[in-house]
């Protein structure tokens, strides 16, 4: 059996400003971008750059109970986890682009890591995972 998790799904208070914030800041490809007419809504899907894992959903709230998660899906620790194959590169243009970050970088036995806020306030860690991790290359 083989499985793997398609999509996470991002609770955004804008499609436009996300995809924006997603597409111009951390450089993430817009996979997809269609309007669901039934459901009067878009679908909405990026993915990081040259990524064929898993992809985000930008699903924006619909309903005033989902609008307190914006920003804060995970009761604030972080949410999702950004590997990349040159932490400083990454870094460092992150920070040019005004991408604010929490936690400043720290070398940790499993590799580089830093954590910085999206555009609503979702934890990300940055981080270069270690060759003999066992996730390197994933």
């Amino acid at each position: 059996m083989k499985q793997s998790i398609l999509h996470i799904a991002l609770v955004v208070r804008d499609h436009d400003e996300t995809i924006d914030f997603y597409t111009e800041k951390l450089h993430f490809t817009l996979v997809e971008d269609t309007y669901q007419p039934k459901q009067d809504k878009r679908w909405v899907v990026v993915a990081p750059p040259n990524s064929t894992g898993t992809t985000l959903l930008l699903a924006k709230a619909s309903k005033p109970e989902q609008e307190p998660f914006i920003g804060n899906q995970s009761g604030g620790r972080v949410f999702l986890f950004l590997n990349t194959d040159d932490f400083w590169r990454d870094y460092n243009e992150m920070v040019s682009k005004g991408i604010k970050f929490v936690r400043e970088p720290k070398e940790q036995p499993y590799g580089m890591v830093a954590v910085f806020e999206d555009l609503y306030g979702n934890l990300w860690d940055l981080l270069q995972v270690n060759e003999n991790h066992p996730l390197f290359g994933r």
